[in-house]
């Protein structure tokens, strides 16, 4: 029986070399049943030859993508769409080079040159999937039978702001099965809403395996959907301050908040440790505050960040954290005949001074740090432009720091202010007043602009004092409390509006440092916010002290394309286990794009929807 038994395996082996000896390929292909998908146990020796079933039971998909595009109820779709969704079950192969785009209604030249980009960024994502190589064979004549992509767009206005309209219809209709080429129009008030349904339509497609081993597109052959954003402002807040983030690096962080319609990229520029910014008006800020003449963002950094990222449908926010996180590039002053421009700088032991080394405080008393102020946000309202929102920091403002700093005592001796921590936060609200009143003289025409500026929830925005100090009209207040705490919705009652960074589930930093906790995809998932009036929507962080440009990918996503279906759509769901096969989906899809994501689940669970919940 022993004998029996090795001569089985022998004869087996000798089968696995014969057929590796001929170079034999095998594919995978992978079957929808009850609405999921599955890899089929047994590999398979020819691709599918069929792209166009009349029926999907029992077929065989060379692809996973494949799969989900025609087996799930929503096609693989991120985020989940507001708004009526009816899809075909079936797909027809195409070539991207089949699309041809108009524009149906009249708009500006400008708004023309941005509906050119954007079909030029749509074409690119979606050759990423396609094999250049694949010959006129493969896909007979569906060269010449071109999909025409028609825009009805509103507006030409170009603004991208709180009140930009995002909204998008979006209708395909392949004739013929695939054979007589298609129509898609897109209908949408503006250019984003445009921009967002070209992102819809990206993701209605999929990639699948040629004879040969070429690439393919399938596309599904109708489809019926009607979107808008829940929230206003779906960010993610990128600190580039305690490490250098390379600027190609930042660019693909807004390649994949694209993918996922978030719509902000709050760049929390400079911190206590660096200040990498070039500032012409005043160079001694990066000369003191970088950590090398390679760590600076140049002006042409900044305007082709901001430039790269509209195009992509997401406003760029600044962040200069002040007065508090204000130590590296403030340095200089007392050098140059300006005095303590900071103060606590590289205390120690810093635990007195300040939360985090080094310590830094900007000094409240001293008018050339006005000056200085004035000079940058002038340089910046350059680049940005007159109209846009300056985050202002303004958090872990330390008390003691101040408190320890003669020069700033004695001024508020002399105001008849005490040592006592309301009259500290009279002169922290009078430093803010200050700053707001500068940016708004250097916008000009202020009285008409009346743009607001967004600060750090802190001291100063307790809902028990924050109407002593800071105007609702012109503050718009970022919270940073975890999702027990109260103070948004007291903040939501006395009128203040919000953005939300819940700290217990949408800091992605948390997890590798002190007493935190790794919050998962599930858990920035299921963290919903207020839906209350005076919500802008909200960001997820990644505060980069422990990451550089190298693990960046791997902590930012896809935790944050998980916030963005909270953020787009909302959805109420009470566990993970329905949404799993398209955030599988998406992953793939950043991926593609050339992010690399951290892996969610073992390869074997996303070959085999519902097998792992």
């Amino acid at each position: 029986m022993k004998n029996i038994y090795v001569l089985l395996k022998i004869i087996a082996l000798f089968h696995i070399v014969a057929a590796a000896s001929t170079n034999e390929a095998f594919f995978r292909t992978y079957r929808c049943h009850d609405r999921r998908c599955h890899r089929n146990f047994r590999p398979s020796k020819n691709v599918p030859n069929r792209v166009f079933p009349s029926s999907m039971k029992n077929f065989e998909h060379s692809t996973m993508a494949a799969c989900r595009l025609s087996c799930d109820s929503y096609a693989g779709i991120w985020p989940l769409p507001v708004g009526r969704v009816v899809l075909s079950q079936k797909y027809a192969k195409i070539d991207p080079s089949q699309f041809v785009f108009r524009t149906s209604s009249s708009v500006s030249q400008e708004a023309q040159d941005f509906i050119n980009e954007m079909t030029a960024i749509f074409l690119s994502n979606l050759e990423k999937s396609f094999d250049n190589n694949s010959t006129e064979e493969l896909y007979g004549n569906s060269r010449n039978n071109y999909i025409n992509v028609i825009f009805n767009i509103n507006s030409s206005d170009l603004t991208l702001n709180w009140l930009t309209e995002e909204s998008y219809s979006l209708q395909l209709l392949l004739e013929d099965e695939g054979e007589g080429g298609g129509l898609v129009e897109i209908s949408a008030r503006t250019v984003y809403g445009a921009r967002h349904a070209l992102e819809t339509l990206l993701q209605l497609t999929a990639p699948i395996i040629k004879e040969g081993g070429h690439n393919g597109l399938v596309i599904l052959t109708a489809a019926n959907i009607t979107d808008r954003p829940t929230y206003a402002h779906r960010g993610l807040s990128l600190d580039t301050a305690r490490n250098f983030i390379p600027v190609k690096d930042i660019l693909r962080t807004i390649d994949g908040l694209s993918s996922c319609k978030m719509n902000i990229f709050h760049w929390h520029a400079t911190d206590s440790q660096s200040f990498p910014l070039e500032i012409k008006r005043v160079p001694y800020m990066a000369a003191f505050g970088a950590y090398s003449p390679e760590e600076i963002y140049t002006t042409e950094d900044i305007k082709s960040i901001i430039s790269y990222a509209k195009a992509r449908g997401v406003r760029v926010i600044i962040e200069l954290d002040i007065p508090s996180h204000s130590g590296a590039g403030w340095e200089w002053g007392e050098e140059a005949g300006f005095g303590k421009l900071a103060v606590c700088v590289g205390a120690q032991p810093w635990r007195k001074s300040c939360i985090q080394p080094p310590c830094g405080q900007l000094n409240p008393v001293n008018p050339y740090v006005y000056d200085i102020l004035r000079n940058i946000y002038k340089e910046l309202i350059e680049i940005w432009g007159n109209h846009e929102v300056f985050h202002m920091g303004g958090d872990e403002v330390y008390i003691p720091c101040w408190n320890s700093t003669k020069e700033i005592t004695d001024a508020m001796t002399v105001k008849g202010l005490k040592r006592r921590t309301e009259d500290f936060l009279k002169v922290w609200s009078e430093f803010q007043k200050t700053v707001l009143k500068i940016v708004d003289e250097e916008r000009g025409t202020a009285s008409n602009l009346n743009v607001s500026a967004i600060m750090w929830s802190s001291y100063l925005t307790n809902p028990a004092v924050i109407e002593q100090y800071l105007d609702k009209d012109r503050y718009v207040i970022h919270t940073w409390v975890e999702s027990g705490s109260p103070i948004p919705d007291e903040l939501l009652d006395l009128g203040y509006r919000l953005i939300i960074s819940t700290k217990n589930a949408w800091y992605l930093d948390h997890g590798v440092w002190g007493q935190t906790k790794y919050h998962t995809w599930r858990d920035v998932y299921l963290n919903q916010i207020s839906r209350k009036s005076g919500v802008l929507g909200g960001e997820v962080a990644m505060w980069a002290e422990y990451i550089d440009g190298g693990a960046l990918d791997s902590r930012v996503w896809p935790r944050t394309a998980a916030a963005a279906e909270r953020l787009w759509s909302d959805p109420i769901y009470r566990s993970t286990a329905s949404v799993e096969p398209r955030f599988y989906s998406h992953r793939n899809r950043l991926i593609q794009r050339g992010i690399r994501p951290e892996a969610v689940t073992p390869e074997w669970c996303a070959q085999n929807d519902g097998e792992c919940q």
